[in-house]
């Protein structure tokens, strides 16, 4: 009877030891368009709706050079449904959409959109 209620404490406790773990550990997406690869990383725990401490790396895939910016995800006012991430550079605003467009402005004027693919988990 012992060993039945140890081993019923563990698979009780497994799941919620599991959620600890890693409700603190950051998500990752890769985005693919013709010129460049995108890795967005959220750094925010998983389940948070909105979150200011988002990692942009992207990478030119014609001349291997890559930029690293912070951002945030941009959600819909008061459904707080999600739109995307918007990183800034100086003058230059680089947003990622949910439906996976890269657009990059320069104050405030559009000078790329590239459609791009999801790739990988």
């Amino acid at each position: 009877m012992m060993n039945f209620k140890k081993s019923l404490l563990g698979f009780v406790l497994l799941p919620i030891a599991s959620i600890v773990a890693f409700s603190g550990v950051a998500s990752a997406e890769t985005i693919r368009t013709k010129h460049f690869q995108i890795n967005i990383t959220r750094n925010c725990s998983e389940g948070n709706i909105s979150c200011d401490d988002v990692t942009y790396v992207g990478q030119d895939l014609r001349t291997g050079k890559s930029i690293r910016l912070t951002g945030k995800t941009v959600n819909r006012a008061r459904s707080y449904t999600f739109l995307g991430y918007e990183f800034r550079n100086g003058p230059y605003t680089y947003s990622v959409t949910r439906n996976n467009v890269l657009l990059i402005y320069k104050d405030e004027q559009l000078i790329l959109r590239e459609q791009g693919v999801s790739i990988g988990d």
